[in-house]
C-alpha cells in the first residue's frame, strides 16, 4: 500500500491525547476540507508491503498506533494492515473522514469518525449509515470552524440518537475558531460533548509534519 510516512509523536486528538502514538499516514484522499492541514499527503509517498508497515512500526516499541492519512479507508490494503496490528497486540486507532462506509474495519480497533461540518465544504460526503455501525468503542468528531458549524452539529447531536452513548469531540478549527467560544457555547448549550484541542499543533509549530 502508498504510505506518505510512519513516525512516532503525541496523540493530539481523541480520547487518546497525549499519549505516545505510532502514526501511519497514508497517501491520497478523497476529500478537500477547506480547513485540511494534511495537503501533504494527497499525493506523495511510497508503496511499502504489510510486512515492512509492521517492522517500521514495531521498531518504536509503542503499544499504540493510528491509521490516519488523508484517508486511510481509500486503500483496500488497509483493512488486513488493520487487522494484523491488532492480532500483534496494538491499540489500533483510524481516523477516517466518514465518506466512506467503516462497517469492514475489524472490530477491535478504535474508529475516530469525522463528521463533516459546513464550513469543511464536504458536508455533502457525508455516509449517514456509518454511525449505525459505530460499536460503543468508537469516536465521533466535529471540526468547528464558526458558530454556524457548531448550531449545525448541535443540530445533528440531536438528531441523531445513536451518538448519545458516544464520545463526542467538537474540536475548534486551529487560528480560525476561539477556543474559548467554543468552550463557551458548549457549556451555555449544555452539550455532553468534550472541547478537544489539537495540542500537537500548540507543541510544535501548528505547519509542521511528522509531530
Amino acid at each position: 500500500m502508498k504510505i506518505h510516512e510512519i513516525y512516532q509523536s503525541i496523540q493530539g486528538e481523541s480520547s487518546y491525547a497525549g499519549q505516545a502514538c505510532v502514526f501511519i499516514r497514508t497517501t491520497g484522499c478523497n476529500l478537500r476540507c477547506r480547513w485540511c492541514d494534511t495537503t501533504h499527503a494527497f499525493y506523495e509517498g511510497e508503496e511499502l508491503s504489510l510486512e515492512t508497515i509492521l517492522q517500521k512500526v514495531r521498531a518504536f516499541g509503542c503499544p499504540c498506533v493510528e491509521l490516519t492519512g488523508g484517508e486511510p479507508l481509500l486503500q483496500a490494503e488497509s483493512l488486513p494492515l488493520i487487522s494484523a496490528l491488532v492480532e500483534e497486540g496494538y491499540r489500533v486507532l483510524i481516523e477516517t473522514g466518514g465518506s466512506l462506509p467503516i462497517k469492514r474495519i475489524d472490530p477491535r480497533a478504535v474508529i475516530i469518525l469525522d463528521i463533516k461540518c459546513p464550513g469543511s465544504g464536504m458536508t455533502d460526503t457525508i455516509l449517514w449509515e456509518n454511525l449505525q455501525d459505530l460499536k460503543d468503542t468508537d469516536e465521533v468528531k466535529f471540526v468547528i470552524a464558526n458558530q454556524a458549524d457548531f448550531d449545525w452539529a448541535k443540530r445533528k447531536l440531536n438528531e441523531h440518537p445513536s451518538l448519545h452513548n458516544k464520545i463526542v469531540h467538537f474540536s475548534p478549527v486551529f487560528g480560525e475558531m476561539d477556543p474559548k467560544q467554543l468552550a463557551a457555547s458548549i457549556l451555555k448549550e449544555r452539550l455532553p460533548v468534550r472541547l478537544q484541542m489539537q495540542i500537537h499543533k500548540y507543541i510544535w509549530d501548528a505547519s509542521a509534519t511528522g509531530v
